[in-house]
């Protein structure tokens, strides 16, 4: 039922074949990049990675055509990029290994297995999605400091955080201003009874009351 449409290696493969694997990858792309924008907040670029990797993947596959040392070559291409990459939500990493098993699937000729491999897949991320038993309470969100180059700030809200917050894990942090101020991020899940004003308050009496950020959106924004 599962069997390949591939009935030669990559060197033999017609037109029609590529195409066929090309364009279901464009749909069954489409279709994981849909569900993670419904099921939690993410940028444009990421959707549009989501889109296009079962056809990156599936390409790649072609290549390797049974190849042992390409495939290492290749495992070791993918890792690299993985390492230079800010590290991402638990559902973003789901979904990159999503795509990237059904660009596996099509790379080797299983069109078929795919597109049933993407509707159960999905089907389980919606679901589980709306389950209470999954529910986490509340959301992560963006925090965004503003602070003078004088102020450590490794250790420098820890109060803060530990009277307010249920999680926090530094995203970036970077110079502004000639070296003069610092601009951190953290990504921050707030305790069930905080009041959102007084929280930030407290971060300014820190920061020397300059700008701080909180959002709850995961795209980069300039303060």
């Amino acid at each position: 039922m599962f069997n390949t449409i591939f009935n030669s290696t990559a060197s033999g493969l017609d037109i029609g074949t590529m195409l066929i694997c090309a364009g279901v990858g464009i749909v069954l792309g489409i279709i994981i990049s849909l569900v993670h924008k419904f099921t939690s907040r993410c940028s444009k670029d990421f959707l549009i990675t989501l889109a296009t990797l079962p056809v990156l993947v599936s390409v790649v596959m072609i290549m390797i055509n049974g190849s042992l040392g390409t495939s290492i070559a290749i495992l070791g291409a993918f890792s690299l990029v993985r390492f230079r990459s800010i590290p991402g939500s638990a559902k973003e990493l789901l979904s990159v290994f999503f795509a990237m098993a059904i660009g596996l699937a099509l790379g080797m000729g299983h069109v078929l297995f795919a597109v049933v491999f993407t509707v159960i897949v999905s089907g389980m991320i919606l679901i589980f999605n709306k389950l209470p038993m999954f529910s986490g309470g509340k959301t992560e969100q963006i925090l965004k400091i503003t602070i003078p180059e004088d102020l450590d700030y490794t250790n420098a809200f820890n109060d803060e955080f530990e009277k307010f917050t249920k999680s926090h894990r530094l995203l970036k942090s970077k110079t502004i201003n000639m070296g003069s101020l610092y601009k951190i991020s953290y990504y921050v899940t707030l305790k069930g009874n905080v009041n959102e004003k007084e929280f930030l308050d407290a971060i300014r009496t820190k920061n020397c009351n300059l700008q701080v950020l909180l959002s709850t959106g995961d795209e980069e924004k300039e303060m």
